[in-house]
């Protein structure tokens, strides 16, 4: 394995990480509601009657690469799979978070901080199934 170098950005990364725990630390906090995306916009799809900060909290989403736009470029986007591919993979994680009852950001951001035994077991089946789809792609096929 290479690392490359030139795009490594720990610094970045780490304050990144840090401003997603504390946004989603906040709203645990000020709103009693966890920062998962799945619940989020779930919670818009079946008419929840607290769209107010669901849409807030969408549009944030939405809206942070245009306005880090006005003072860096974004990153190159690079896709290597066709439109048939991002379909069957949307397909996939949209059911992999049903069966899970949450995404990622869900149970690896704010169930694994609230030591939830059912996000634990998300991360690691998720987390590994991630491993060893990257290892049979790279090594295997």
């Amino acid at each position: 394995m290479q690392i490359d170098l030139a795009h490594f950005t720990p610094i970045a990364s780490l304050i990144g990480g840090a401003m997603i725990g504390l946004a989603a630390g906040l709203l645990i906090l000020l709103a009693g509601r966890i920062a998962g995306i799945a619940g989020i916009i779930g919670g818009l799809l079946t008419g929840a009657s607290d769209k107010n900060w669901r849409i807030l909290f969408m549009a944030g989403l939405v809206l942070s690469p245009v306005i880090w736009r006005w003072f860096a470029p974004l990153p190159e986007l690079n896709m290597v799979t066709s439109p048939v591919g991002l379909i069957v993979a949307g397909l996939l994680v949209g059911m992999g978070t049903r069966y899970a009852n949450g995404c990622t950001s869900g149970h690896g951001i704010c169930g694994l901080s609230r030591f939830s035994l059912r996000s634990l077991v998300a991360v690691v089946s998720f987390m590994s199934a991630g491993f060893v789809t990257v290892f049979v792609i790279k090594h295997l096929i």
